[in-house]
């Protein structure tokens, strides 16, 4: 048997109207390659011990994972499955996509329930359930010759006693195939099973055994492209000593201040999320002429707030959203139902930050505070799962610089690091700032307690492809609406393209507004894009420069703007960049 033949004909289409997760018939490419990996191009190695995919969100790792667990099975190298998940929703939904190639897995298995029944091949249990009693699970794993499947592996390092336990449970498994979409964490626990090599900078990162990642993803339109559209906007807010303060999101500002008016813009009393909310239902319903049944999902920081949003929704819409919240025993139903119907939103608390497929997901608002690269990565994934060419994923968020850097960098690929290189001088300004707030918590500070007076919205700019487009705008306007009507159903390249017409045209109309000449447009194409390309080039060096002396990058841009004067960045001339840039450079020479 060669690998082109594994698992025969059970699994459906690659991309139905309604494609269910996990189940292609025949195997995309990079499937193909991993298996090639794994069993060598012959088909007949019998394969490593332990083995570490890694691939973007929506591409199909569980096609993949239950393609290669069949083999196994038909080969007798094993005679028993284990799949290990984040959350009790993701043990049923492995379960339902092992069933359609003819895997029975039982998703209700707990501690206390003994041997497995013999009419599975195996059981979904959580990483939390392994941890509370790890010897129960080495022993049934012991028991029969096990394939281990660990569902987003770097959960398995979520602290030294899961990873402990991780590590007594399955370190007899027969096989173990370790998952990851996003393969990074914002601590230095190792992962179980997973490979680590020291590099040249005498650093040791995680090392995969097969990776696909989000651009060749997208080059090969397994995933949708991303379009970004980032909102600012003027934030008031009262202290609890009773001091008002203003402040304009997207402006450079202090880390405090970018905290308290995030907090501000995400606030249900201020019109900031109202506006935003707004905004992302009429870019759902341009979507919906393409993608009859494309849905949208607003992600929450906290059950109050997700309640909020969907009487916003209600309002704006005159539908209800379906809620889901973190400790309804109800969500994961909720999530199918969401699912299977055409209904137009969701808003849920982290429920659906990793994992959980809803593949018409195709507009998302980015409502929360958490801004961890780990999450907001796991968040994105929800909205790329391709299901025909040419359908496109938008994601509404805060101009806020952490955010919008996520969102540039959304193509890199990057590794698990166990160490982390120590700076000249000494000092290590990003283990102090870790040290001083707690993982995976909102940026924004609950120990500065004050009362949103004031949030409005203001359209920023869109993100793309690495690319900035557009200048500020005010909700509602035209100027807006040219980014929001972006058609459902285009190319990548065309979306590039469309973006660029769009900002040539809105600079276009800027300058006529200003000098009356409607023959001023003449050379605005080449204006815009010198612009963006100023933009994109400023902000790299901004970047680097942040890196290089543990400056946050509000503070930087700050301080550019105060040496050579000028607008903030949105606002900003060609030549008022320019001489930033010049700046900056000078600075970088000095210190070299």
């Amino acid at each position: 048997m060669t690998v082109s033949t594994f698992a025969a004909s059970s699994m459906p289409p690659a991309f139905p109207e309604r494609a269910a997760w996990g189940t292609a018939q025949s195997l995309r490419a990079w499937q193909q390659q991993a298996l090639e990996a794994y069993f060598g191009t012959d088909g007949q190695q019998p394969g490593p011990r332990d083995f570490l995919t890694v691939a973007t969100p929506g591409a199909g790792k569980t096609t993949f994972a239950l393609r290669l667990a069949r083999e196994l099975l038909e080969r007798r190298i094993i005679a028993a499955i284990t799949i290990v998940c984040p959350t009790e929703h993701l043990k049923r939904q492995w379960a339902e996509s092992a069933a359609r190639v003819g895997i029975k897995i039982n998703p209700e298995y707990q501690n206390g329930d003994g041997p497995v029944g013999k009419d599975f091949h195996g059981v979904a249990v959580t990483y939390a359930t392994v941890a509370a009693r790890p010897a129960l699970h080495r022993n049934r794993t012991e028991s029969r010759k096990s394939l281990v499947i660990f569902d987003e592996v770097h959960h398995a390092g979520d602290g030294l006693s899961w990873g402990d336990a991780v590590r007594e449970a399955f370190e007899p498994a027969t096989r173990r195939l370790a998952l990851s979409g996003t393969p990074f964490r914002t601590d230095i626990n190792p992962i179980p099973f997973v490979r680590y090599e020291e590099g040249p900078d005498g650093i040791k990162r995680s090392q995969a055994d097969y990776t696909y990642g989000y651009g060749p993803a997208l080059a090969d339109g397994v995933v949708r492209p991303v379009i970004f559209l980032a909102y600012a906007g003027e934030m008031r807010w009262r202290t609890r000593a009773g001091d008002e303060i203003t402040a304009t999101l997207g402006e450079p500002l202090t880390q405090d201040q970018t905290s308290q008016a995030w907090r501000a813009a995400l606030d249900p009393k201020g019109d900031w999320i109202k506006q935003v909310i707004a905004a992302a239902d009429r870019r759902l319903t341009e979507l919906r002429r393409a993608i009859p049944d494309a849905g949208g999902l607003v992600i929450a920081t906290d059950h109050e707030a997700a309640r909020a949003y969907a009487k916003m929704l209600r309002a704006v819409t005159g539908q209800g959203a379906t809620i889901v919240l973190s400790d309804d025993p109800t969500a994961s139903k909720k999530i199918k139902a969401f699912s299977d119907t055409d209904d137009r939103w969701m808003v849920a608390v982290r429920m659906v930050s990793e994992g959980v497929d809803i593949p018409r997901l195709a507009v998302g608002v980015y409502a929360t505070s958490t801004s961890t690269p780990l999450f907001f990565a796991q968040a994105i994934g929800r909205f790329v799962r391709a299901r025909k060419r040419g359908e496109t994923a938008s994601v509404f968020l805060p101009s806020v610089p952490t955010l919008m850097g996520h969102a540039a960098e959304l193509e890199e690929e990057r590794d698990h690091v166990l160490e982390r290189p120590v700076r000249e001088d000494g000092l290590d300004d990003d283990l102090l700032a870790e040290a001083n707030r707690k993982q995976d918590t909102p940026d924004v500070g609950e120990e500065l307690p004050f009362e949103t007076v004031e949030a409005s919205a203001t359209f920023d700019r869109v993100l793309y492809d690495g690319g900035e487009f557009g200048m500020q705008a005010q909700p509602g306007s035209a100027e807006e609406e040219e980014f929001l009507g972006i058609p459902g159903l285009l190319e990548p390249e065309q979306v590039t393209q469309l973006l660029r017409k769009r900002q040539a045209d809105q600079i276009a109309n800027e300058r006529r507004r200003k000098t009356g000449d409607p023959r001023a447009d003449r050379d605005d194409r080449t204006a815009a894009e010198d612009l963006h390309a100023l933009r994109k080039e400023l902000n790299g060096l901004v970047n680097a420069w942040n890196h290089r002396t543990g400056q946050p990058q509000g503070v930087i841009h700050s301080q550019l703007r105060s040496a050579c004067g000028g607008p903030p960045v949105p606002q900003a001339s060609a030549e008022d960049i320019r001489k930033r840039i010049g700046k900056i450079r000078e600075w970088a020479a000095k210190r070299a």
